[in-house]
């Protein structure tokens, strides 16, 4: 998983990179662009975490195979139902969004170039992701990585033919860049489903919409909070921005880079979330409930030890690591600071994506939405605004460096509450507990 998800930012590197040797409106359009599709795949994501904790815990319970492939068509379905009315909504408002964000003139019309392929290519985006959830619920965890692989591969290789024009082909600037991605997940898309169907997790099981309704309440039931939660944390991370704003350009630049380096570095973590959700959700349904506790008990404990490594890197050497991403020497040493500072508490940001990830498998997104919640809109941003009128930018990293901190704490506290984790009370406090009775 962290070479499928290494496999998807890349996509958006080669963008960047490609359409920064066409004008500086393409690659200005990818500023306004990205942040507007990243909020808007997070709904697939969410589809994607309630078809796994639907279908795992199938698999853990030991249904029939007909009912677990039904089930997988039903998600399936859902998604492409869902997918087509937001690539609909998308393609009919996305002059308006773009211009409300301050797209206009070359820009606007880089962005108008992008934006309808890029809509298209969503159904396909959405059913290869769902699909993915189907490998991942059945433990494949091998097949879903390689087929985001595989889109990758077509959208970056892809690239440079459509955007400059190979041979025959007619140079297309920022639209080749939307076209390149769309072969991609269609290619991907139809490789998913075939695997899928040939090795039998998906086929022919009679009546096909048998117990459609039930199916989608299950899936959505954790898709739809699952999907805000995914929804929150780019939200949240503008408006951290717009505090930033008030420090300076310098300020924005440097917290943009190390905001980049970040996400980079958080790769792992995103896929140990990833792996963590069919193994819950499979032994949950299985009434293993212990296997499921320490795996997750596992889970935080490779974040925690990530976390040190990375932590300790990034303080010994946050400027030369910045300095890969930083523009100039202002943005530098903002980047350094942000690296040095949060960059030992990125441990955290591992415990609320694993917790998440667990409980959506268990049925419980309503705590993963809410622990997504917290982090942001109770801490990370009020502490932001607070910390950045009486510190600077010192105090917004240090926002996120409590967040972080208080989000692992909290992320603790939900798995305990919710079964996914048993936390050892220490004998002195339960003496004190004892001789308080």
């Amino acid at each position: 998983m962290s070479l499928g998800i290494f496999s998807v930012i890349a996509v958006g590197l080669a963008d960047a990179y490609f359409l920064g040797q066409v004008s500086g409106a393409a690659l200005a359009a990818v500023g306004f662009i990205y942040p507007v599709i990243t909020a808007v795949t997070s709904l697939s994501i969410g589809l994607s975490a309630g078809a796994n904790a639907a279908l795992s815990q199938f698999v853990g319970a030991g249904e029939t195979d007909e009912d677990t492939q039904r089930l997988g068509i039903h998600a399936i379905g859902l998604g492409a139902l869902f997918s087509m009315i937001i690539a609909i909504l998308i393609w009919l408002i996305y002059p308006m969004l773009f211009a409300s964000l301050g797209a206009s003139g070359k820009v606007a019309q880089e962005v108008a170039a992008y934006m309808p392929l890029w809509a298209l290519s969503f159904p396909f985006l959405v059913i290869m992701m769902i699909t993915n959830s189907v490998f991942r619920a059945h433990g494949d965890g091998t097949t879903a990585p390689a087929i985001m692989i595989l889109a990758a591969f077509f959208g970056i290789a892809l690239n440079p033919v459509f955007i400059f024009g190979w041979g025959p082909l007619p140079e297309m600037g920022t639209a080749g860049a939307a076209l390149s991605t769309l072969v991609g997940r269609v290619v991907a898309m139809i490789a998913a489903l075939w695997i899928a169907w040939r090795r039998g997790l998906l086929g022919y099981c009679g009546n096909i919409l048998a117990g459609a309704y039930k199916s989608a309440s299950r899936i959505l039931a954790v898709g739809v909070p699952a999907s805000l939660s995914n929804a929150i944390n780019p939200a949240g991370m503008a408006l951290v921005t717009a505090a930033v704003a008030t420090v300076g350009d310098d300020a924005v630049a440097g917290f943009g880079a190390a905001g980049r380096i970040q996400s980079i570095l958080l790769v792992p973590l995103m896929a140990l979330s990833a792996g963590i959700g069919p193994v819950v959700g499979q032994n949950w349904g299985a009434e293993e409930t212990g296997r499921a506790q320490s795996a997750t008990g596992w889970a935080l404990s490779v974040s925690l030890a990530y976390g040190a490594v990375i932590g300790l890197a990034l303080f010994l050497f946050a400027t030369p690591i910045a300095g890969l991403l930083a523009a100039g020497e202002g943005d530098l040493e903002y980047a350094a600071q942000y690296l040095r500072i949060v960059g030992l508490t990125m441990f955290g940001y591992g415990f609320v994506v694993i917790a998440n990830a667990a409980m959506n498998a268990r049925d419980k997104a309503i705590w993963s939405m809410s622990l997504s919640l917290g982090r942001i809109f109770v801490v990370y941003l009020p502490l932001a605004w607070v910390g950045v009128s009486l510190f600077g930018y010192f105090g917004i990293v240090s926002a996120a460096a409590l967040a972080n901190v208080l989000g692992a704490a909290a992320a603790v506290y939900a798995l305990h509450c919710t079964g996914l984790l048993q936390v050892k009370v220490p004998d002195f406090i339960k003496v004190k507990k004892e001789k308080a009775a």
